[in-house]
């Protein structure tokens, strides 16, 4: 089945409502979904029912206003709001002329297009030949149907072959996963060798997680901008959905000295196909490994706290869970709202371009991050200068005082470097 979607294709996106809360935020997101696709939508059809029609997804007099509409704005797509199944698809493409796609085949295909790195599009060509491998049998049907339609034994032969020619196509989809899989295993290997050596170098992290184009790649770019080392690279940020696939990691130094990794992650979207969710669980990883989450909420958009529930159940979806968690409500300079605020310890109003705003983040997430240092007071002898010049480099020096012993200091430490002062504590 070709799912392949032409730039600057004006669609007509359609869905059920069957009394769900979330209906018209879904059509509204499926929406943006086709415009980050670079589609137009031209218009809309909406049908009140309890369950889909099994086989054409919309009734029967909806299917036929629906054709009507396609041929009156000559519109050679229609997208559904929901994942069809392989007859569905069919059917309602024979019965209006033109090609259907499905919300799960839309999101595909921008995924397809954004990723960038090696790890992300392997994830992507496994989704897609996921959601390709039930699809085959309708393909091959409608072949066998033509093949036997005279009838005779010449029609039971004709069958023969193409159930081989189905089973030939099952089994190289299935060895193109099982390698891109192998493939995948060996770049995750790395990546956790990588990981397990921040874990070794004891640096606490944190990492961004929430809905698309709520502004983690904003919030990444600002802290890494004020933050970051010289040869720190920025990460890609625009305002649309999934601007960015890939899970980028940057280690932050503070004023104070304090250290932390600062990942940004993936995006996540209401009805994420199954097939992604798995696929990317080794990209959130990070998410996964970390000491807090940040989540970051659009604060500007009404349909926020659907957002939110979204992403809370992607990740349990993907087995984060009881994980530290900070909420960002990012886009407050689009609201009516005042910001910078906090509530409490773990819910933020900002905007991530605001400078208030980002130091009152900072605040946050040495607050979770830091919780656990430790201010000692140290008189360290003048012949053991090293220590003194690693604490400065590694530890906030709260006082400094210079005495006939030595170096006095009263210094904030991480549990680590406990045991290397542990002889100078007074």
């Amino acid at each position: 089945m070709d799912t392949t979607i032409s730039q600057s294709e004006r669609v007509i996106i359609i869905g059920l409502d069957n009394d769900q809360p979330d209906y018209q935020y879904s059509m509204t997101e499926l929406r943006e979904l086709a415009e980050a696709n670079q589609m137009t939508v031209v218009d809309r059809l909406d049908q009140a029912l309890e369950r889909p029609n099994a086989a054409t997804y919309f009734g029967s007099g909806k299917v036929e206003e629906l054709k009507q509409l396609v041929n009156a704005l000559n519109v050679p797509t229609v997208i559904a709001n929901d994942e069809l199944s392989p007859s569905q698809l069919q059917n309602l493409a024979q019965a209006i002329g033109v090609r259907i796609i499905d919300r799960t085949a839309l999101i595909l295909e921008i995924f397809a297009k954004r990723a960038q790195s090696r790890e992300a599009k392997i994830q992507v060509q496994i989704a897609q030949l996921q959601y390709r491998l039930p699809r085959l049998q309708t393909a091959s049907d409608q072949r066998l149907d033509q093949q036997t339609g005279s009838g005779g034994g010449g029609g039971f032969t004709n069958r023969g072959a193409g159930e081989t020619k189905l089973e030939m196509n099952h089994r190289v989809i299935a060895k193109q996963i099982s390698h891109l899989r192998n493939e995948l295993k060996a770049i995750e290997k790395s990546e956790t060798t990588k990981r397990a050596q921040r874990v070794k170098a004891a640096i606490p992290t944190a990492a961004l997680v929430g809905y698309t184009n709520a502004g983690k790649s904003t919030i990444m770019n600002q802290l890494v901008d004020r933050y970051g080392v010289s040869e720190d690279k920025q990460v890609f940020e625009k305002d649309m959905l999934f601007a960015t696939l890939d899970t980028s990691v940057r280690q932050l130094t503070l004023p104070d000295q304090k250290r932390f990794l600062l990942s940004d992650t993936v995006g996540f979207v209401s009805k994420l196909p199954h097939h992604l969710v798995q696929a990317f669980k080794s990209t959130l990883n990070e998410a996964a490994q970390a000491d807090l989450l940040i989540q970051v909420i659009d604060y500007s958009d009404p349909h926020y706290e659907q957002m939110i529930k979204t992403t809370e159940t992607t990740l349990a979806q993907i087995g984060i869970q009881n994980v530290p968690m900070i909420y960002v409500f990012n886009k407050a300079d689009q609201t009516n709202v005042e910001f910078p605020t906090m509530e409490g310890d773990d819910r933020l109003v900002i905007s991530a371009k605001d400078g208030a705003s980002l130091d009152l983040l900072i605040e946050a997430i040495k607050h979770h991050l830091f919780a656990d240092y430790e201010t000692v007071e140290l008189l360290i002898p003048f012949a053991d200068g090293h220590i003194v010049s690693y604490l400065n480099e590694h530890a906030t020096i709260l006082n400094t005082e210079y005495v006939s012993a030595g170096t006095h200091l009263q210094v904030e430490l991480a549990p680590k470097d406990l045991p290397r002062v542990e002889k100078y504590i007074i």
